[in-house]
């Protein structure tokens, strides 16, 4: 990253404290997470503090200052999704990924994360891989799932 991948989006971005999160967004977009590095000059163009810009930060599960994997699969842990299987999902994907949610396989392929409700409570246990929704998943589908999406990071 240098300094001119920060300016591109400065120069595009909104100078008010109301523009912060769009901001964050595209920052998020371009480098897969918001290096902290950044965030002085995030802070500074939208006249804020660094620390009213990491507020917001961990306000939001949607932000991330930690890099995320290539893949990033997120498991509904909420109510509904919980009493469907989405705690066994949760468990077969950890053991076939060889992480626990919350963390980036060391190859950098894959990320796991729960959340607390995707609103897609009729259909689960509800799975989103890359943005993709997978609802009414087994822990079958998603291991298998993963499995393809394994082969294809060693095709690369």
């Amino acid at each position: 990253m240098n300094a001119i991948d920060i300016r591109d989006l400065l120069r595009d971005a909104g100078t008010k404290s109301k523009d912060l999160t769009p901001l964050l967004l595209r920052v998020q977009e371009r480098f897969g997470h918001i290096p902290p590095e950044l965030l002085p000059s995030i802070a500074r163009h939208v006249h804020l503090s660094e620390s009213e810009v990491f507020g917001i930060l961990s306000f939001y599960r949607a932000f991330s200052v930690e890099a995320k994997g290539r893949h990033r699969l997120t498991v509904c842990a909420g109510t509904s999704c919980h009493v469907r299987g989405g705690p066994s999902v949760v468990e077969a994907l950890a053991k076939a990924l060889g992480i626990n949610p919350g963390e980036t396989s060391a190859d950098g392929a894959f990320s796991l994360e729960t959340v607390e409700c995707l609103g897609c409570c009729a259909i689960g246990p509800f799975l989103v891989v890359d943005g993709v929704f997978h609802p009414r998943i087994s822990t079958e589908e998603a291991v298998t799932l993963v499995g393809r999406m394994r082969a294809e990071e060693e095709g690369r």
